[in-house]
């Protein structure tokens, strides 16, 4: 039998490794033999002087050149050759252990997923690094997400990057490499059953594409990983360039169609394997890179006509291909098809206990619930490193009874939609509020009492601002605001619930220093109903969820978004009348004519994408996918060049608090559309070029 493998600290003292050499031995000869070289009846301290030399030749040796490391990270990080000898996941020493059996294989298929970008963090940038949230400059002024959202993204070390290690959060093209050494090693393990092999490269093969698409997203033209480039390759080898945007797409695409047919269409051991990858996941992943390379910023976009490699190879077309979007509707259209068969639906709150609630408080427990009830049908992709209840408490309003200055320290109240995202949303007649010809657009700003009809949005008799009322259902599902009912909680009845107080000194407003909403507004959407809220520092019990990455509407609406574009537009409007049906609303036909000032809009191609963009940001909201729209339609520079607006929470009185007012400012340039490349890794590589405008 093979010794142990010395620990990677080389100075590891010897009576430690001979006792962990000897307790490898005693187990070896409890076990039956696997195979002929497992030799069970060898004397121990003939196997200790076999550990100890090897112990030995290991403190001697200053590297170690394992064959099947990359050394495109070297010039994609401009790290230098002795970082690079240790590259294998944690507490494995080298590739052979990694592979020399099912479970080390399968704890390196743990390190592949491991490399996830965080979903439900500060450390995403399309929570909070957009224009959906702001904070208080006391809690968020050393956040890298409000730092790039007030336009202080830097070239020398790039804020919430994905590219190298100056300034990023993590390096992806490490996870690439990995992911590459396990789909060369995966053939090693000797107790490896076939059909688990093929599921574990398709899971391999989607993280990669994934991985990918993530750069790409961010980057746009990034080098394709396709396979390691072997340690003894000349440096010409090494120093590569970056793959035109198309490419890269394509290359995901195929990476996905490589892993669908061999990947579960639904998790069956959910005591364990719930958050990996199944079929409709791999699908909704090629229609969203699909998707991405259909849309403005990198089909037809004029502004990167000049972006070329050293070889002058065009980087991103200037040339409009609507074909981008056919293949971006058969996609959508096989994503969604691999969803319902997986049993996939639309989410619709069903709890026994609504039988005794009002309709209008069981549907917004159903808009609420897509995304806080844990693994519900709707959620095809949920990210299990989420952190759910942390954001639960940034988004809680303090709405339990009794709570002062000194007893609110359990949840921080902060993430705080600004007034433009109340705006945002629909009239209750299925419209935007500025052309709803019934709707009081000019006055919006006013007080008003709400009355009996609003008995389940806002307590009746409260004065709050035109702007709360009449409004959608998403729109009080979605949003907690002053004098608003946040249903839950600990209560169990409609007419007990509590409401938001948000004024300054009362129990929801500003009491101290940091944990306060900066808008007025706080985020219900992305709390659980039945989080309970107490008096005390430690008196929050929080329901954590899996962040959605994927869930069913979002693909109802690309799909939708895809066939407009491609010119099927009277196709669409079954795929968004579907989510607005769940959210109370009737379709979009309907609506526009009984109420927009602009009733033939969505027979236009032009009109029903206006229509599409706004429903995905209403629908979408708080889940990330506003950021990444924004860019891929090339309309970033239109939403994210304004002020920051908010109710005056320092009003103590209703005339006071319900004033407008400038809170900071949102600032994009067209280079922003893309991130910057540091500095050290473009010394690094010569063949790399720099995205325009950095």
């Amino acid at each position: 039998m093979k010794p142990v493998r010395p620990e990677r600290i080389q100075g590891a003292h010897e009576h430690n490794y001979i006792a962990l050499c000897v307790g490898k031995l005693k187990k070896y000869k409890r076990m039956k033999p696997a195979r002929p070289e497992r030799i069970r009846d060898m004397h121990e301290h003939d196997y200790i002087a076999l550990c100890v030399n090897k112990l030995k030749i290991y403190k001697r040796m200053k590297t170690r050149l394992i064959r099947y490391i990359i050394t495109i990270i070297l010039i994609l990080t401009g790290i230098s050759c002795g970082d690079y000898v240790d590259v294998v996941p944690d507490n494995i020493a080298v590739i052979e252990d990694a592979f020399e059996t099912r479970d080390s294989a399968e704890r390196f298929l743990a390190t592949l997923y491991s490399y996830l970008p965080p979903f439900a963090s500060i450390n995403n940038p399309a929570l909070a690094a957009g224009d959906e949230i702001a904070v208080n400059d006391r809690a968020s002024r050393n956040w890298a997400a409000r730092t790039i959202a007030r336009g202080g993204q830097t070239v020398v070390g790039p804020r919430l990057g994905y590219w190298g290690n100056s300034g990023s959060v993590s390096n992806l093209f490490i996870a690439l490499r990995d992911c590459n050494i396990f789909l060369e090693n995966i053939d090693k393990p000797f107790d490896l059953r076939d059909f688990e092999k093929k599921r574990w490269m398709a899971e391999a093969k989607f993280l990669k594409a994934y991985y990918h698409f993530y750069l790409m997203r961010m980057y746009g033209p990034i080098p394709i990983v396709r396979e390691n480039i072997d340690v003894s390759s000349g440096v010409d080898a090494v120093r590569v360039s970056r793959d035109p945007v198309d490419e890269v797409a394509r290359y995901i695409a195929e990476l996905c169609d490589e892993a669908i047919p061999e990947l579960p269409p639904v998790i069956e051991n959910t005591g364990l394997e719930l958050g990996r990858i199944t079929s409709p996941i791999a699908a909704a992943l090629k229609a969203r890179a699909l998707m991405t390379v259909a849309s403005p910023l990198f089909n037809g976009n004029a502004d990167y006509a000049d972006f070329v490699n050293k070889d002058g190879k065009a980087l991103i077309s200037a040339t409009y291909e609507e074909a981008k979007w056919t293949r971006a509707v058969e996609a959508c259209r096989e994503a969604i098809d691999l969803a319902h068969g997986a049993g996939h639906s639309l989410y619709e709150f069903t709890d026994a206990r609504a039988g005794g609630w009002s309709d209008t408080t069981v549907l917004k427990l159903s808009i609420r619930g897509s995304i806080t009830e844990r693994w519900n049908n709707e959620v095809i992709w949920g990210g299990s490193n989420s952190a759910g209840t942390t954001l639960q408490r940034w988004a809680q309003a303090k709405i339990a009874p009794g709570l002062t200055a000194e007893t609110r320290e359990s949840t921080q109240s902060w993430w705080s939609p600004p007034m433009r995202i109340a705006e945002m949303f629909y009239s209750e007649n299925g419209v935007p509020i500025d052309e709803d010809v019934n709707y009081d657009y000019a006055d919006r700003y006013k007080v008003a009492a709400a009355d009996a009809e609003h008995q389940h949005y806002v307590r009746p008799g409260f004065e709050t601002a035109k702007l709360n009322l009449n409004r959608e259902p998403r729109f009080y599902a979605s949003l907690g605001f002053d004098g608003g009912i946040w249903f839950g909680h600990g209560q169990t009845s409609d007419d007990d619930a509590w409401i938001v107080e948000g004024k300054k000194g009362e129990r929801g407003g500003r009491l101290d220093a940091s944990r306060w909403s900066l808008s007025g507004y706080w985020a219900k959407k992305l709390v659980y109903y039945e989080n309970v809220q107490r008096t005390t520092s430690s008196g929050y019990t929080a329901r954590a969820y899996p962040f959605p990455i994927v869930r069913l509407a979002d693909l109802y609406l690309l799909y939708a978004e895809a066939l407009n574009e491609s010119g099927k537009t009277g196709a669409a409007y079954e795929w968004i009348d579907r989510v607005r049906d769940r959210a109370g609303l009737d379709g979009v036909v309907a609506s526009w004519a009984a109420a927009s000032n602009n009733p033939t809009k969505p027979t236009t191609k032009e009109g029903l994408r206006d229509i599409i963009h706004r429903e995905r940001m209403i629908e979408l909201v708080f889940e990330g996918r506003r950021f990444w729209d924004l860019r891929r339609w090339k309309r970033a520079s239109e939403f994210l060049n304004s002020d920051i607006l908010a109710w005056n929470t320092e009003g103590e009185t209703t005339a006071d608090y319900y004033n407008v007012i400038p809170v900071g400012t949102y600032k994009f340039l067209n280079r922003d559309y893309l991130w910057p490349i540091a500095e050290t890794d473009m010394i690094a590589n010569a063949n790399l070029v720099q995205n325009p405008g950095w």
